[in-house]
């Protein structure tokens, strides 16, 4: 069910709710704006709390204060931390409104009530528009959940899951909620654009298959009125894709190459083009993974999943650009058809690929996705792969690897992700690398060996997107988690969605 989000115009003290939310920032040593009215209100209850050390306004941290006076009309009132005020973005507050829901989770309350004048209007760090886009991404990423796949019952002893169900911002006057309406109509969009990716990874990969993806676009299509063209198998063996056909080979699932066109900006303006790694599920094929944790494999879809859920977005944003949308989409089996480390490869662009791996096969679907990408003569392109374990090494779970052909790209792409909280880092595509693919029988081999894996597999992309300006965004470190964050449970994390439609917005813009 989606999250209900309302905004009004009262005053913090005399709105009835079951749950009212003040932030409160770590360096203040009293209330102030909305925290300051209702600690009026209650005689002066959270300055003594202050006062007395109970609560500091630490990031994350939280504290439910029951009102002593039968009079006061929220049954109960959430302190939450932000963190310093120096530091405080769109990502504080998305973990802050986070960590409220958590909170009303806990508690079995199904609606809550946020105000966001926390500060005085001169000193805010940000105005009622991204404040509220912030709030109603933190909130409607926090709530969701994947529960297609439950059914009811269990134990005697479980209770009913209760979830959030009703969100309503507070702000002061009508120009404020003006501005907050514009910012969470944005917000909800981009939220729930993710979550269409978060909920497209948690599919297995029985239901989450090629064809599905490919049903899925063609909704996303005719909601935005975007051409769509889908390719099987027989069309891609007819067009050359033979990159996409070896990994598909090894499958009984028909593969599918999805190719989406939205048309929001002047006719014939080069387009940005956004490319998605979709293999529903990678066993390694014939290099076969481990047993151990194989079920993950779902999620290497993740990239394609991103471009659907923005590709959702563009439908419902109508931004003034012209996207295009690719992405590859396969299982990677193995079966006495499926390709064997040594066959050599003739991809869509002409140049031949020695399989050193056959668990290497991320990069040669998108090869061909981003050669074919090239007959749009697009201004800029971002890839988004669960490409390579070694990002995870290098990178942790906490940022996207980056690597390109263009650094005022490359900047840009990162200013959007440390906006958005999808941060990336920067890895060097030097001309050293490159030997490493080089091939004794083809004109380059799909692996370089374990010395720079992410950067050897970037290189391998690059040798495909000729002179177009490219990104490409190794996110196997991030795609999901094993651990939860305020605003994201474990599992998929819908990365880079936001990123791509900030990306995408920002260039509708220029």
């Amino acid at each position: 069910m989606p999250l209900n989000i309302s905004i009004r115009t009262d005053h913090p003290a005399r709105v009835s709710t079951p749950l009212l939310v003040l932030q409160h920032f770590q360096d203040d040593s009293e209330p102030l704006g909305a925290g300051a009215a209702v600690d009026e209100a209650l005689g002066g209850l959270f300055s003594r709390l202050m006062k007395r050390g109970d609560f500091k306004g630490r990031h994350g941290e939280t504290l439910v204060v029951y009102p002593p006076d039968a009079g006061f009309p929220a049954e109960r009132v959430l302190l939450v931390g932000v963190g310093k005020r120096q530091d405080f973005a769109m990502q504080q507050l998305r973990k802050a409104v986070g960590s409220a829901v958590r909170e009303a989770e806990r508690m079995r309350v199904r609606d809550m009530t946020l105000a966001l004048g926390h500060l005085d209007r001169k000193s805010e760090h940000m105005g009622g528009h991204f404040a509220a886009r912030g709030a109603v991404e933190g909130a409607v990423l926090a709530a969701w959940d994947y529960r297609e796949l439950k059914t009811d019952g269990g134990s005697e002893e479980d209770e009913p899951v209760v979830r959030l169900e009703t969100l309503t911002l507070l702000a002061r006057d009508d120009e404020e909620t003006e501005e907050m309406r514009a910012g969470a109509d944005v917000g909800r969009i981009v939220a729930e654009a993710e979550n269409l990716a978060r909920e497209l990874a948690s599919k297995p990969g029985n239901i989450a298959t090629p064809t599905h993806l490919a049903e899925v676009a063609r909704s996303i299509a005719a909601e935005g009125g975007m051409e769509i063209t889908v390719f099987d198998r027989a069309a891609m063996e007819k067009e050359g894709m033979r990159g996409i056909v070896a990994v598909a080979a090894g499958t009984e699932e028909e593969p599918q190459f999805i190719a989406m066109e939205y048309r929001g900006g002047a006719e014939g303006a080069p387009p940005v083009v956004l490319v998605g790694k979709g293999v529903t599920f990678d066993t390694g094929g014939i290099s076969i993974k481990p047993a151990q944790k194989m079920e993950e494999m779902k999620y290497d879809m993740s990239g394609a999943a991103a471009v659907l859920g923005t590709m959702q977005a563009v439908a419902r944003l109508r931004p003034r650009i012209n996207v295009v949308a690719l992405i590859p989409a396969t299982e990677n089996l193995l079966s006495g058809r499926a390709t064997k480390p040594g066959d050599v490869i003739r991809m869509y662009s002409g140049k031949t690929v020695e399989v050193i791996n056959t668990d290497a096969e991320g990069r040669l679907i998108l090869a061909d996705a981003l050669a074919y990408a090239q007959r749009y003569e697009p201004a800029a392109m971002i890839d988004a792969a669960t490409l390579t374990g070694a990002v995870v090494i290098g990178l942790g779970h906490e940022a996207i690897g980056l690597m390109g052909n263009d650094g005022d790209l490359m900047d840009h792409v990162r200013a959007v992700g440390e906006r958005t909280g999808e941060r990336c880092w920067p890895l060097p595509l030097w001309d050293e690398f490159r030997k490493q693919i080089d091939s004794d029988v083809a004109d380059i081999k799909n692996t370089g060996g374990r010395p720079a894996g992410t950067i050897t597999a970037g290189w391998f992309l690059k040798e495909f997107v000729g002179d177009v300006p490219w990104v490409h965004l190794d996110i196997a470190g991030t795609a999901y988690r094993d651990e939860p964050m305020s605003y994201l449970r474990k599992g998929p994390t819908g990365i880079p969605t936001r990123l791509f439609i900030e990306w995408i917005r920002d260039r509708a813009e220029r």
